[in-house]
């Protein structure tokens, strides 16, 4: 990864997609009717983003994966509600919109004509991505997701944020560890426990039955951990109640595999990108065959022109 010093912005692509899609309408079409509302909103929400925060770097994180199979051997019910089809080989097949499927290869084509690196590495979720460009960073990081997920990942030390979109990207929720702990009673490095502990449906994750989020959050205040909990589950003398002690007892296999699961990697495999904010497209020729194909118009002049100022 080169030009590591500065401020670096870090795309949950996949979540500000799928935003995109939903948020702006369908009859944002290309020239031969193609739907291109997702594409067009990504380059809006760019162009907002990098306005606004000033990024030295910047660097989109894919899904080349986005339920890999370690994390399904472990807990099989991960994200499996949202299969659309299963594939011996390779990642199996989400279930997204029709007309959003086509969007994504543009968006990938836009994203390297303008010279924005764009990384996914088989085998690992976006989320995985942005976990180890934190880990390596030397700078502040601002990471814009939709996925509370990713909060595991804050950190005032080393200036590590998560920019939660609440509407659009025009208005973000700054989240630093002032806010996690007014909100979930946890820091950063608390997250990923309360998430394990109080399960996530939306991800298939099950957590520990009658342990929500307050309860999680109250065991992780009272002993620290994940560790500390299952400590106490073991002393008759901690001041667990003998319910908590029970489903705490009854869901141990569960709590030894969830942490691989819930925690991002930050050990991902990644390729030498330069990582620098763009002034100029990378591909001054294949970004107006681009923008002529797909009508992709404003959105695209003025992310040109928020870049090259």
């Amino acid at each position: 990864m080169t030009t590591r010093s500065g401020k670096c912005l870090l795309l949950d692509t996949p979540s500000l997609y799928f935003r995109a899609y939903f948020g702006v309408p369908e009859s944002v079409r290309a020239p031969d009717g193609t739907p291109v509302n997702a594409v067009r909103g990504l380059l809006d929400f760019i162009d907002r983003l990098v306005k606004d925060h000033r990024p030295d770097r910047l660097v989109a994180c894919m899904d080349a994966d986005w339920r890999p199979r370690w994390r399904v051997e472990l807990i099989p019910s991960y994200k499996a509600h949202r299969v659309a089809e299963e594939r011996a080989a390779g990642p199996d097949e989400e279930e997204v919109p029709d007309t959003l499927s086509p969007q994504v290869p543009v968006i990938e084509s836009v994203l390297d004509a303008l010279g924005i690196a764009r990384v996914g590495v088989a085998g690992y979720e976006a989320d995985d991505v942005i976990g180890t460009f934190t880990a390596r960073a030397d700078g502040p990081v601002d990471i814009v997701t939709g996925d509370r997920d990713l909060y595991q990942l804050v950190d005032d030390a080393r200036g590590v944020r998560v920019l939660y979109p609440l509407k659009g990207v025009g208005t973000l929720q700054v989240t630093e560890e002032a806010t996690l702990r007014e909100k979930y009673g946890v820091d950063g490095k608390g997250y990923a426990d309360l998430a394990l502990l109080r399960g996530d449906p939306s991800d298939g994750l099950p957590g520990v039955p009658g342990v929500g989020e307050k309860t999680a959050a109250k065991l992780l205040a009272e002993f620290s951990d994940l560790a500390g909990i299952l400590v106490a589950v073991d002393d008759p003398r901690s001041k667990l109640t003998p319910t908590q002690r029970r489903r705490l007892d009854l869901a141990r296999p569960y709590l030894a595999v969830a942490p691989k699961v819930v925690r991002v990697a930050d050990d991902v495999p990644l390729p030498d990108v330069d990582t620098a904010l763009p002034r100029t497209p990378r591909d001054p020729a294949g970004t107006e065959t681009l923008a002529a194909r797909w009508g992709l118009g404003g959105s695209l002049q003025r992310l040109l022109a928020t870049l090259s100022s």
